[in-house]
């Protein structure tokens, strides 16, 4: 068996340790898992997601009339909230989800990565989006990176010309320290590949999978005096019971599978990298 988001989570120390721009992170923060996903649908490889952020402003929903403008109707203030992860006391700041086993099966040949790396092997295509990941991580703010425009001013989009070609080169800075090749070689084999030579492919998911800490709603408790233009009727917010506080016990181990996954009964397998 391979424990394929420990694996990556072992390469993601060596990339910040070995590429200047990453070396701010801190991967006792960062938790890496895996979601499902086939090599036949469409959608991301990876993605990154900061748990880490700050309670938003209060706010509400309203609606107005369409002829006077006037407000008619709003909802009850909320604010949204990260939610609490922490691995062995640890507090996490961001969590990379990997797709399994659409992550393992893409090449360079069928992506806009190929006019970037003439000549390297397919598996390079899977370090480019690990790199990419972790690019995404932002040394100055909880969040995800902003990328500064020529006027100086940030772009709405996290990503740009400018965030495909640092990553290039981070990937070629990396791959230019001649890193332990046991660190990469995993990368190497698609997902039937691995299979062959590892035999089961598994990977650290959370207990209620395929859902995953996320961003919630929370009603305010008092509400805040409405503001004179707000003074209409007020609805009930009606928000989704969701679980906001995670440790080590929420993690398990699954076994990914071309269609589906299968949660496997492992002990003392599942820590922080």
């Amino acid at each position: 068996m391979i424990n394929y988001t420990e694996r990556i989570s072992l390469l993601m120390h060596d990339l910040a340790a070995r590429v200047p721009t990453l070396s701010f992170i801190d991967m006792s923060k960062v938790l890496v898992f895996a979601r499902s996903g086939r090599t036949s649908a469409e959608g991301a490889y990876a993605t990154c997601h900061c748990v880490c952020l700050p309670p938003s402003e209060p706010g509400y929903y309203f609606w107005r009339d369409r002829i006077t403008g006037r407000l008619t109707r709003r909802s009850e203030w909320f604010v949204t909230k990260s939610p609490s992860v922490t691995v062995e006391e640890k507090p996490i700041d961001y969590m990379v989800s990997f797709t399994l086993p659409r992550f393992t099966d893409q090449i360079l040949s069928r992506s806009r990565k190929q006019v970037h790396y003439r000549g390297q092997p397919n598996w390079v295509a899977k370090l480019d989006t690990i790199v990419h990941e972790l690019y995404h991580i932002d040394p100055a703010r909880p969040g995800i990176r902003r990328m500064e425009k020529a006027d100086g001013t940030y772009s709405a989009n996290c990503h740009g010309d400018r965030f495909f070609t640092d990553v290039v080169e981070m990937v070629h800075q990396y791959l230019d320290t001649k890193p332990d090749p046991a660190l990469t070689d995993f990368l190497h084999y698609n997902f039937g590949e691995l299979t062959e030579r590892f035999g089961p492919i598994a990977g650290t998911a959370f207990k209620g999978f395929p859902s995953y800490p996320q961003r919630y709603t929370e009603v305010l408790d008092p509400q805040p005096p409405p503001p004179v233009e707000a003074s209409c009727r007020v609805e009930p917010l009606k928000v989704p019971h969701v679980v906001t506080s995670f440790t080590e016990d929420d993690l398990v181990t699954r076994e990914f599978l071309q269609r589906t996954s299968r949660r496997l009964l492992l002990e003392g397998t599942l820590r922080a990298a």
